[in-house]
């Protein structure tokens, strides 16, 4: 391993979290916005953005105000960063205390998927968190394992996730590498290796995995390192994911965020859907195939993590429930239920799919709020909501879908929890 380099800023160390030990790389370039936020004029300036949303119309307002008492580069790397901070509330509690590159907050894992990876690390004694970026699972990573090793290219990146680490409670101690982590050996004591590779285009990346480093180099370091998670797009392609690998789609309610893959050393199966905050799981698991049958009473739509894993036919087994089409995911029964790996909706009509009649049958349940869902049915939503035409105070759902083949439509209302049997 390159030698680890730098030490921690003292705002980065006062007080925060439980670090033991933690090195910071510095830029012996120019000035880096890492260099700018972390001064001590760098954390007053933040210090008094905390809690803004920093709009456009806000730091227009401000900026003059702050350029009287501080350098216009810091001027506009605080407002800047209080603006990535308002963005990154939505992934981590304490957003207003971490500092972030925009890069990087669209990248990392939330504070909820993060805390849930790390769960297989606990007790691990030496771990490696490869381009860690601004650290989203490193500091989940930090609560878990023994010793950690974060590792990333990015010297602005890496510096922020020393910053990030520290804000919250850790119990291993903590080191951070600036490296290319093709250039790391791998030898020796490592208990299991992080990896979240860096996105290229991402409508390529969704269907072929790929990825900096490559996604291939990924799997094969489980050749040095029998433990290893990788963190992919959800919309990777199955037959990417090598024999003996565990797939896991993870879910925020119908969120669909992120994939999982454990090598065969963390495996426990070969595919997964888990659902958070709850922390649900479905597994694949053997069985007949469910029938396919007209619409019962009411309709299963599962969370997208469990049809990205490939699991609609053993959720149907759990639930006793049937298909409408072999081809799509919908799920029918005759009684509600409630579940955290689908929504249940109550059918109040059923019917071959034709604009017209379904425009009718609409006008007579007084439906004039729609949300339309479509599955193995082409067509341009907004056009078919204008055809419909509808007037009325009454919501409902639309599910556009394929019954034995044809084109089918279901007027349905969402089920409450207090409605459904547990």
């Amino acid at each position: 391993m390159p030698p680890i380099v730098g030490r921690p800023s003292e705002q980065a160390r006062q007080g925060r979290g439980d670090v033991r030990r933690h090195h910071l790389g510095r830029n012996d370039g120019p000035v880096s916005q890492a260099d700018v936020l972390l001064s001590p004029a760098g954390m007053r300036l933040l210090d008094r953005l905390r809690g803004l949303a920093v709009t456009p119309d806000q730091a227009l307002a401000l900026a003059p105000e702050l350029r009287a008492e501080y350098p216009p580069d810091l001027v506009a790397a605080g407002l800047t960063q209080q603006a990535l901070r308002a963005a990154a509330r939505q992934k981590f509690s304490r957003a207003d205390d971490m500092l972030f590159t925009r890069a990087g907050l669209e990248q990392a894992s939330s504070e909820l998927t993060a805390a849930h990876s790390a769960l297989r690390f606990t007790g691990l004694d030496l771990v490696a968190d490869l381009c860690c970026g601004i650290g989203g699972n490193l500091t989940a990573l930090a609560a878990k394992a023994r010793r950690l090793v974060g590792v990333d290219a990015d010297v602005d990146a890496l510096r922020f996730a020393g910053h990030n680490v520290a804000v919250y409670p850790a119990t291993a101690d903590v080191a951070l590498v600036r490296a290319d982590v093709r250039e790391l050996d791998y030898a020796g004591p490592w208990a299991a290796v992080f990896i979240d590779p860096a996105r290229r285009a991402a409508g390529r990346r969704m269907r072929t995995g790929d990825s900096e480093p490559p996604l291939r180099w990924c799997f094969a370091l489980a050749g040095q390192v029998p433990r290893v998670c990788i963190k992919a797009a959800p919309g990777l392609d199955h037959d990417l994911v090598p024999a003996g690998w565990e797939a896991e789609f993870v879910a925020t309610g119908r969120a669909l965020k992120e994939a999982l893959l454990w090598s065969p050393a963390f495996a426990t199966t070969q595919r997964r859907a888990t659902i958070l905050p709850a922390g649900a799981t479905l597994v694949a698991s053997p069985g007949d195939p469910v029938p396919v049958a007209d619409p019962g009473e009411y309709l299963l739509d599962p969370n997208p993590a469990v049809t990205r894993a490939g699991l609609v036919q053993e959720l149907g087994r759990e639930l006793s429930a049937w298909q409408l089409d072999p081809m799509t995911a919908f799920l029918s029964l005759d009684s509600s239920v409630s579940t955290p790996f689908a929504r249940t909706l109550r059918v109040l009509e059923s019917m071959p799919w034709n604009e017209r009649d379904a425009a009718r049958r609409l006008r007579e349940f007084g439906v004039g709020i729609i949300d339309i869902r479509r599955r193995g049915l082409a067509g341009d939503v907004e056009l078919i909501r204008r055809h419909l035409r509808l007037r009325g105070d009454r919501s409902a759902i639309i599910v556009l879908t394929r019954r034995a083949g044809r084109p089918w439509g279901l007027i349905c209302e969402a089920v409450t929890d207090h409605d459904a049997v547990r």
